[in-house]
């Protein structure tokens, strides 16, 4: 057992990536389950990265979204002498990790489509208050009772890197870094969308849209090759299959926005996300299709309601 800053209870370690780890833990003060993530510094610009750490952390935490995993607090605890280990307390999202669901194969399609409309609405959340998750994943995609979490929002990435391939992507999820990204071009709105698209293909399929064994054949498949377009599926609205090939285009510019991938999902299984408002009129995939019209009308109608949600009916 430890205790960090003589508050948060570390109870059973829950997750390990390549530059963090996050605890079960309990919060003695409120007296209340929560998430920690200890997250190593590294050794050279340890001062710089604590205080990127904390400056994430406190953009994250300006998000609230049903489908977003809150951040409550941010603090360090001493290590080694001179050195600080930043932590990130998180809500608990109680539930399994979309990785987890997706170990028996594909999720029913109507179930794949509402859980990446959740997930849409999240990202036009962030989206809209400037942030970029870099990290779009099935181990970041909690299924909890109340519906899709997603986690690690701008947390332990810098935000608009330039670098080719972002920490703990090119060794975890190569698949879904965008195109540009892999030319060294900074995180935006529209990498996310790309990694949406994967992850979509992915429920609807149970196997990536580039085949390969390794990461390195991954990459020169993609770079050499169109995604496989997707198979068959009973039922699937053909709006939906449109949706997932225009999130994974090349060019950034024709992908759909957030905004609009979560509304078009939403409509395609009669669901209800929440998506932030003030937002201008979203813009239009080229070249347009009639989905893109229909999304984009839906969109607009949304932006108008009082509590900024939206139900796609």
């Amino acid at each position: 057992m430890r205790t960090l800053d003589g508050r948060y209870r570390l109870e059973q370690r829950i997750g390990v990536g390549g530059m963090s780890e996050v605890w079960r833990a309990h919060d003695r003060v409120l007296d209340r389950p929560v998430a920690v993530k200890l997250i190593s510094p590294g050794p050279d610009g340890q001062h710089d990265t604590v205080d990127r750490i904390r400056t994430e952390a406190r953009n994250a935490a300006r998000l609230v979204h049903p489908n977003v995993a809150s951040v409550h607090d941010f603090g360090t605890s001493p290590t080694l002498p001179g050195r600080q280990l930043p932590y990130i307390v998180m809500e608990l999202a109680e539930g399994e990790t979309l990785a987890v669901h997706l170990r028996s194969g594909p999720l029913d399609w109507s179930i794949a489509v509402r859980v990446c409309a959740e997930v849409a609405a999240a990202l036009a959340a962030a989206h809209a208050s400037g942030i970029v998750h870099r990290d779009v994943k099935p181990a970041n995609v909690v299924l909890t009772p109340a519906g899709v979490k997603v986690l690690d929002f701008g947390i332990a990435t810098p935000a608009g890197t330039s670098d080719p391939l972002p920490d703990g992507m090119l060794l975890g999820t190569p698949a879904y870094l965008a195109p540009e990204q892999l030319d060294g071009a900074a995180a935006t709105p529209a990498a996310d969308m790309y990694a949406l698209g994967v992850l979509l293909y992915y429920c609807l399929t149970g196997y990536l849209p580039y085949q390969a064994s390794t990461a390195w054949e991954l990459l020169r498949a993609r770079r050499s090759r169109p995604p496989e377009p997707l198979p068959e599926i009973d039922g699937l609205p053909p709006e939906v299959g449109e949706l997932c090939r225009s999130l994974l285009a090349d060019d950034p510019a024709r992908r759909p926005t957030s905004l609009v991938a979560a509304l078009l999902l939403a409509e395609a299984v009669d669901a209800r996300v929440y998506v932030p408002m003030g937002l201008p009129t979203p813009r239009r995939p080229a070249p347009t299709s009639p989905w893109t019209e229909r999304a984009a009308t839906e969109a607009t109608e949304a932006l108008s309601l009082v509590d900024g949600s939206a139900r796609a009916d």
